[in-house]
């Protein structure tokens, strides 16, 4: 028993000795592997090729007016003063049409037959001539151009008629009560003199002139002429 014992730890130990030196040979390559690779002496690697940076533009004032137009303590960052200039007034309505009641031609050009009103007398009218707060134009047998304030109007010659009146030409219900209301009174005449010249050598008639025919004034004498329409009245100039 005693000599199996001895075998065993003889057969143990030489196991010892036998690892010892293993272990002291990996120990031994491991450190040639290591002086090995650390001796060796490394090439280092080529560097990048160099790219220069762009050059910084120089500082200009201009790259600043941005900055110097907003305005700090205004809410809209706006340094325009808008000034608010205030609409100008709206033109004054247009007056009603003047009456177109006829026309004639003697050869010298057409002449209309026409009225401030519906009730205001017939004057003769040539274009260029004033009839109210309107300028005549022009004149044929379908249509009438009146000027007024730089504004033309062209109308139909139905459209201005006493029957055919509409639009702005027609009056209104409380222009025809308040000339009803009017008209009951008698009209007061008085003797005015010459009106306006027409342009054509005689001068119309004022309304309600009540100078008698031949009446010379200023230069000019009251005479009723026939048309087609009735008795016109002009003052022709005296002729000497």
């Amino acid at each position: 028993m005693n000599r199996k014992l001895m075998v065993l730890n003889l057969v143990l130990a030489a196991v010892v000795v036998y690892g010892c030196f293993q272990f002291r040979g990996e120990w031994r390559a491991a450190r040639a592997r290591e002086a090995a690779t650390l001796g060796q002496e490394l090439k280092p690697a080529p560097p990048p090729p160099f790219t220069p940076l762009s050059p910084e533009p120089p500082v200009l004032s201009a790259g600043y007016a941005d900055i110097a137009q907003k305005m700090l303590f205004d809410q809209s960052r706006n340094s325009t003063v808008v000034v608010e200039v205030a609409p100008p007034p709206p033109p004054p309505p247009m007056p009603a049409l003047p009456r177109f009641h006829g026309m004639m031609n003697l050869g010298d050009g057409p002449t209309a037959i026409m009225g401030v009103n519906s009730s205001a007398p017939y004057q003769e009218v040539r274009p260029g001539g004033l009839i109210g707060q309107f300028k005549l134009l022009d004149v044929n047998s379908e249509e009438i151009s009146l000027e007024w304030e730089g504004q033309v109007i062209h109308k139909k010659l139905e459209e201005v008629t006493q029957r055919g009146a509409s639009g702005p030409a027609a009056e209104s219900p409380s222009l025809d009560s308040a000339r009803g209301a009017l008209q009951v009174q008698p009209a007061i005449r008085m003797q005015t003199g010459p009106g306006a010249d027409t342009g054509a050598g005689f001068k119309m008639c004022e309304p309600n002139d009540s100078t008698p025919v031949g009446t010379v004034v200023n230069g000019y004498v009251k005479a009723l002429y026939p048309t087609p329409f009735g008795q016109a009245c002009r003052w022709d100039p005296v002729r000497r």
